[in-house]
């Protein structure tokens, strides 16, 4: 009778050891406990340390609290100024509620993976190049913005979403580097103007200074004299006087004012003679002039012909000069 007492009990202690055993879960710091009675949902959720669960009968999910790290694939799609880009970010984001996770989205890794990349695929097509490159803090928080809205009820919080990096064709590469370049030589041409107009207008106040006091003209010219002899020293230097260039000049403009004076005064004689010339070259009375000799007209030619025209197919001779070997007329 002891021998079955001892048995019947052994045999509890075995069964009890098993349904224990069956029974127990250890649920760590950085997880939930999630359990499901017969299909249904219990009320509490099981806090980390040693819990026991009714065999066959709960199940038990673990939910993950701690932030998980999401990267998300490269996504390629167009600007809204017509650029095509690759994209990639990655997501932080954990679990607020763990009954949640567990009852209202099958997986809900993949549920935040998958908004993920169609939200940074939207987010790419309402975006400039621009914005991509120099204004991500923005995109960041819209991109949040939209994974967030529909994680929530999920029980999932997005912590962060960061835009990891933006690959650009090699043409567009190469055509920022020329507009940047291009950019840099505007800002190195307007800084060089801006020196230059600076130093007009110091070397101007210097000049109107040094105008003042002569002898500070004549020590700078030494100065000068003395800085080119120390770099090149087979330079030959000759000071020449300014002042000397200014009396040339003012004396060529004055011998060439004179000379304008003369032609001007030149100009009234030269109109009167040319009037007395006139005056005496005036025709002469009609009728012979008592000095003058009537000319002789040659026979065979009226008065005003001119010699040898009364001759046909012959050439002009003056019949008034004798022939060669002939005798003078005698009169």
């Amino acid at each position: 009778m002891l021998a079955v007492l001892l048995t019947v009990a052994a045999v509890v202690v075995v069964v009890g050891l098993v349904y224990v055993l069956a029974s127990a879960r250890v649920v760590k710091q950085y997880e939930r406990a999630v359990v499901l009675r017969l299909g249904r949902l219990r009320r509490e959720v099981r806090e980390p340390g040693f819990i026991l669960v009714v065999p066959v009968v709960d199940r038990v999910h673990k939910v993950n609290m701690q932030i998980v790290t999401m990267p998300v694939p490269a996504q390629e799609g167009i600007t809204r100024d017509n650029v095509t880009v690759r994209v990639d970010a990655v997501v932080y984001f954990k679990v607020v509620d763990p009954a949640a996770a567990v009852i209202k989205v099958a997986d809900y890794r993949f549920a935040v993976s998958q908004m993920a990349q169609t939200s940074l695929r939207s987010i790419i097509g309402k975006s400039d190049l621009d914005d991509l490159l120099s204004n991500r803090e923005k995109l960041n928080q819209g991109l949040e913005l939209m994974i967030d809205s529909p994680a929530i009820g999920w029980g999932v919080q997005v912590d962060r979403v960061e835009i990891k990096d933006v690959s650009l064709p090699e043409t567009m590469k190469r055509s920022m580097a020329r507009q940047a370049e291009a950019d840099r030589e505007r800002r190195a041409r307007v800084i060089n103007a801006d020196a230059e107009f600076q130093a007009a207008k110091k070397l101007s106040q210097a000049a109107h200074q040094m105008s003042a006091e002569p002898s500070a003209l004549q020590l700078r010219l030494l100065q000068t004299i003395v800085a080119v002899a120390a770099e090149k020293n087979s330079t030959l230097v000759l000071p020449f006087p300014v002042e000397l260039l200014r009396f040339l000049e003012r004396a060529q403009q004055g011998a060439a004012g004179q000379g304008q004076d003369g032609e001007r005064e030149a100009a009234p004689a030269d109109g009167g003679s040319g009037a007395a010339g006139r005056d005496s070259g005036a025709p002469a009375p009609d009728g012979p002039h008592p000095e003058e000799e009537p000319a002789a007209i040659e026979p065979g030619r009226a008065a005003g012909d001119e010699p040898g025209a009364g001759l046909v197919g012959e050439p002009d001779l003056d019949l008034r000069e004798p022939l060669a070997g002939s005798h003078p007329r005698r009169s």
